[in-house]
């Protein structure tokens, strides 16, 4: 397990968009959300640039990244929003440079492959959260998606209850494990490839956004069929937004989840405010933690930044 520095005052951040292009006037409304924090802004030089449904080309998008990932006086890099178009990088990163100048990796939705390769290439602690484009540019953002980013500057106690958003237990049990996950479409586009998710010992994270019901069938049947499900030690469903069916007949959602994550010989919850909801509660990956259904808790390890 790496750990990044955490965040001081007088710091500097690196905003760059390895995915889909951000609205730029929604990003500039998020940027002083940073610098009241004390902080330095750095925005990647490429990250105004469009080609087709990416944010410049995969060149002028690695290069953002690698220049922050190369920048000494950068301290965390955050992605501006997600879309569509990380993974096509996965394989170009410099992770040696990460793995030797460890920073804080922010983002969530199609920032999980990224999530997922650092993890099986460094061992870094990342953490899945708001986005400046996507989130933190709303004029409603709600104090507890704000408040998650706390822990970025000090340890922060880490937990998951009730007096957040209700839970509901779909299998009960405790278990203990590393957090790993994210978004569920980008998890499975994962199996088979380098970067493939590894949930053996871990407690999965699982969470999507405008994915018809028989996508979300289709995705959960074959992290079954490939035994992500079975191997884990543990399952925390985050949101599950904008869910709409073009068939008819259809399932809901309820029992989709129901059909394919009841009878694990693991613990089960859902209901965690965690991806595309308000609130987004930002969490680390990669740092252990523990479910327990009875008390309807997850905790993760405190203060895990230097």
């Amino acid at each position: 397990m790496l750990r990044p520095k955490a965040l001081q005052k007088g710091d500097t951040i690196g905003i760059i968009a390895p995915a889909s292009p951000p609205n730029m006037k929604r990003l500039g409304k998020a940027i002083p959300f940073f610098t009241n924090l004390g902080l330095r802004v750095k925005v990647g030089r490429n990250i105004a640039k469009v080609s087709g449904y990416l944010a410049g080309t995969d060149e002028e998008r690695l290069a953002d990244f690698n220049e922050m990932l190369a920048d000494e006086e950068v301290k965390a890099i955050i992605f501006a929003r997600g879309g569509y178009g990380t993974p096509r990088l996965a394989s170009s990163l410099d992770y040696d440079l990460l793995a030797q100048h460890p920073k804080i990796i922010w983002g969530y939705s199609d920032i999980t492959y990224l999530h997922v390769a650092i993890q099986q290439k460094t061992g870094l602690i990342t953490f899945h959260g708001p986005m400046p484009a996507s989130d933190l540019a709303s004029p409603d953002i709600d104090e507890q998606t704000l408040a998650s980013l706390s822990q970025l500057f000090e340890p922060t106690s880490l937990q998951y209850n009730e007096d957040i958003s209700p839970l509901e237990v779909l299998a009960e049990g405790e278990a203990s494990g590393n957090l790993v996950g994210g978004n569920l479409t980008l998890l499975t586009s994962t199996l088979g490839t380098p970067y493939e998710i590894d949930t053996a010992g871990k407690i999965l994270l699982i969470e999507d956004v405008n994915e018809p019901p028989y996508r979300i069938d289709s995705m959960l049947n074959q992290l079954k069929e490939a035994g992500k499900l079975t191997q884990a030690a543990g399952v925390v469903v985050g949101s599950f937004t904008q869910i709409k069916s073009n068939t008819k007949p259809s399932c809901n959602l309820e029992d989709i989840l129901y059909h394919y994550l009841s009878d694990l010989s693991a613990p089960v919850m859902s209901g965690f405010a965690i991806g595309h909801c308000s609130p987004n509660i930002g969490i680390p990956l990669g740092v252990p933690a523990t479910m327990n259904t009875q008390m309807k808790t997850l905790s993760m390890m405190p203060g895990v930044l230097k």
